[in-house]
């Protein structure tokens, strides 16, 4: 059934495949999108610029370059339109998906794969996109910067449009899928958000990715945060938040002696382990 939108939104297909990317463009069209293949890396980022897709299909296994490095580069981007990412790929363990969703896709569909689904997919993907897009005009963020576009607490600054973290002034390299964590905890500070929110909101709810995945990443982010990794806090065996900016700084609360002893734990755990 086609779209009932007159507006059409755009599909990148980035597939060497032929044939798949064929019927994938078929299908595309088949349900209202306007479609365009690129059957490498190169193409595909000429394609970025040009086509400007609002989501795109990407395997991994190209022949010039990797999808994950096309994923990344979208994502890095200071681009404020940028696209959603739904990676196509053979790889099944759980590692595979996990980097995918660190480098910034925003789902990770198994190949072989029900076109239908896809489909299905893609339209998922897409209303979420509008309604963060949405969400993001209609309300000014707590804590915003509104001339340079950052938000600030203590001493962490998270400039969401330039993709750059500040501990200190010293910059801290994150990932696509950390930066948005931040971004998200940012927008409601000192309010408790579930692992299941999480999930849904930042991961957009892939049943594959656990809560164990959650507190992986929750984990490394605060390692990377150093000095500001208090600003991070678990409410133990719920969620996550971001320090009420009001709150005097300590460990004043259960959700905040949790942040301490858990750090202390996954810390000395991680001397010998990595997840």
């Amino acid at each position: 059934m086609g779209k009932a939108s007159s507006a059409k939104e755009r599909v990148l297909v980035v597939e060497d495949e032929a044939d798949l990317s064929s019927s994938l463009a078929y299908a595309l069209r088949a349900n209202g999108y306007e479609a365009q293949v690129a059957d490498c890396g190169q193409v595909a980022m000429q394609a970025l610029e040009a086509f400007q897709p609002d989501l795109v299909l990407l395997d991994i296994m190209l022949p010039d370059m990797s999808g994950l490095e096309i994923c990344r580069k979208v994502r890095t981007s200071p681009s404020a339109r940028q696209p959603a990412v739904v990676i196509l790929s053979a790889r099944v363990q759980e590692i595979d998906r996990v980097v995918g969703f660190e480098v910034g896709a925003d789902d990770y569909v198994v190949k072989p794969f029900s076109v239908r689904e896809l489909m299905l997919r893609i339209e998922a993907r897409l209303r979420m996109r509008k309604a963060v897009s949405e969400a993001a005009v209609a309300a000014a963020p707590a804590m915003t910067d509104k001339a340079s576009g950052a938000f600030t607490l203590r001493n962490l600054r998270v400039d969401e449009a330039a993709h750059r973290v500040f501990v200190d002034d010293s910059e801290v390299h994150v990932s696509a899928l950390e930066m948005r964590v931040l971004v998200y905890l940012f927008k409601s500070p000192g309010r408790m958000r579930t692992r299941r929110e999480l999930l849904t909101d930042v991961w957009g709810y892939h049943p594959e990715v656990t809560s164990r995945t959650v507190d992986t990443h929750i984990k490394r982010l605060r390692d990377k945060l150093g000095t500001a990794a208090d600003l991070l806090q678990t409410v133990r065996g719920v969620g996550f938040r971001l320090a009420d900016p009001n709150e005097p700084r300590g460990p004043s609360d259960e959700g905040e002696a949790a942040v301490s002893t858990m750090g202390r734990t996954t810390k000395a755990a991680s001397d010998g382990n990595h997840v």
